[in-house]
């Protein structure tokens, strides 16, 4: 009998090790994908030399570039983490204000990258797929958002 107890509980380690392990690979792939999409969407619209070329710091375009990438390790951290700072709603109003124009313009400048689409899609020969590409987009990031609002953060 003591063989028994000892042999299921080595089975439920490894099925916990090869939870872990998937859990771990799951996690990686949504990184790899999310940060693709960033570097994607910031090559498709021209981000940075756009923001040299307005800002006439051409020699200084490495300020943008180490600038957007400390951003994206501190939120990565920051959301990592759970950091979090007791501030009062007043002075929460203008990261707020800014914040929202960040989605704002973020937004637009979605809806202009739209456009790629249909041209890929004609170069890769799937424009008869164009309306399932959209739908699934827009279906899978709305399910996205759901299960996270409803489910994962419920508050």
């Amino acid at each position: 009998m003591p063989q028994e107890a000892g042999a299921g509980a080595g089975r439920s380690d490894m099925m916990g090790a090869v939870g872990l392990t998937l859990v771990v690979l799951v996690a990686l792939a949504g990184g790899f994908a999310v940060g693709s999409a960033f570097i994607a969407l910031l090559i498709v619209l021209d981000l940075i030399p756009r923001l040299v070329q307005i800002t006439r710091a051409h020699r200084r375009s490495e300020v943008f570039e180490s600038a957007l990438l400390a951003g994206a390790v501190y939120w990565c951290c920051a959301d990592f983490f759970g950091w979090t700072f007791a501030l009062p709603k007043a002075v929460l109003l203008v990261p707020a204000v800014l914040q929202g124009v960040f989605v704002g313009m973020m937004s637009a400048a979605l809806t202009e990258v739209l456009n790629v689409i249909p041209i890929l899609t004609k170069q890769l020969g799937l424009k008869r797929y164009l309306f399932a590409l959209l739908i699934a987009l827009v279906l899978g990031k709305t399910t996205g958002s759901l299960v996270d609002w409803l489910i994962l953060q419920p508050r």
